[in-house]
């Protein structure tokens, strides 16, 4: 009797154990859906940040003498009684070639800047990193990310860095913060 029971166990045991490894490849199966499924949704993003990032204007120039160009800047904002922005970033940049589509496409802040900055758009870049003019602003890029803005004033002094995911909004930007920001850093407000 106890030889039958001890037979019933294990074989209920078996049973049981056998059963259970064939679950877990059911599981693996879904998990394997699943990573597939989220392949297809990436890949899908970014097939359309690249058609997006195709179709829009590329600001930087890596072949430009950076520091010539904002010295260059800074004595035409004296002139003119204007700060200079620094957008700082690369055409390797969605977010970069998002903000400046979106204030050249927006004639409320296409005047904002145009009234008030001469505007400049640094290369950062593996062609270009311009280390020595970021070394000038303390690296911003390095802190925040890119885009990144440095706004100097008529005589070339640093007054404000900001960072952009402040201006964010869903996949763009934001027309009152980014109103806000130029507003507050143009030069009869600085």
């Amino acid at each position: 009797m106890k030889k039958l029971m001890l037979t019933a166990f294990i074989g209920l045991s078996f049973l049981g154990f056998s059963q259970d490894l064939k679950v877990e490849p059911n599981v693996r199966e879904k998990d394997k859906t699943l990573l597939v499924k989220t392949d297809h949704a990436e890949l899908d993003a970014k097939k359309k940040a690249a058609e997006e990032k195709a179709k829009l204007p590329k600001p930087y120039n890596p072949k430009a003498n950076a520091e010539e160009d904002i010295q260059q800047l800074i004595s035409k904002a004296r002139k003119e009684g204007k700060n200079v922005m620094i957008q700082a970033g690369g055409n390797w940049c969605i977010w970069c070639l998002r903000f400046n589509q979106y204030v050249q496409t927006t004639p409320e802040l296409k005047k904002i800047v145009d009234e008030n900055f001469v505007y400049y758009h640094l290369n950062y870049s593996p062609d270009n990193k311009n280390e020595k003019v970021f070394s000038q602003y303390g690296n911003p890029g390095e802190k925040f990310g890119y885009p990144v803005f440095i706004v100097l004033d008529g005589n070339g002094k640093m007054i404000h860095v900001q960072q952009s995911d402040v201006l964010e909004e869903g996949k763009g930007y934001s027309l009152d913060k980014t109103k806000e920001f130029f507003n507050k850093w143009s030069p009869s407000k600085s």
